[in-house]
């Protein structure tokens, strides 16, 4: 087998394209992801913890050739030329991390709540209900079998059950 053949039996192998559209859903469901979290989660949180952002907690390494320091925000240490270490970002990187995970977690359990319900109900049709094994006589009240058509302790006929 050459291998071009080989390559292409590969790249047209069903896993490969699988992980493909994964990829590509899992990206585009990423952006949704984050937008749920910096547009609609973390304005009320900054709100509650009174705006807390920790974007602009950075450590200076090398001043900037631009301007001096001190630098009151990582934008204007940046735009100085001044070389940060900007643990700020990652802890709001971090924050964002887990409210996606927890926040993906309650969806995709929703999820798997209707899809479980949707399959129980298309697999379990309503059942008829069951015939009852006895009944009683309406003249002796004696307990006797359902399908009975006369009593054998009053010998009365009975109406044939259905």
């Amino acid at each position: 087998m050459s291998l071009t053949q080989e390559f292409k039996k590969f790249v047209l192998r069903g896993n490969l394209m699988d992980m493909a559209i994964g990829f590509t859903v899992g990206a585009a469901f990423t952006t949704v992801a984050k937008s749920l979290v910096n547009d609609l989660i973390m304005p009320p949180i900054g709100l509650l913890l009174g705006g807390a952002d920790f974007s602009d907690l950075f450590v200076v390494i090398a001043d900037g050739e631009k301007v001096a320091p001190p630098y009151l925000t990582l934008k204007a240490a940046q735009e100085a030329g001044a070389v940060t270490l900007n643990f700020g970002t990652f802890i709001n990187n971090v924050i964002s991390l887990l409210l996606v995970a927890v926040a993906m977690f309650i969806l995709i359990r929703v999820i798997n709540r209707v899809d479980d319900a949707l399959e129980q109900e298309l697999d379990d049709p309503p059942k008829e209900p069951e015939e009852p094994s006895e009944k009683k006589c309406p003249y002796c009240r004696t307990t006797i079998a359902f399908r009975a058509i006369r009593c054998p302790a009053c010998t009365s006929a009975l109406a044939e059950s259905a």
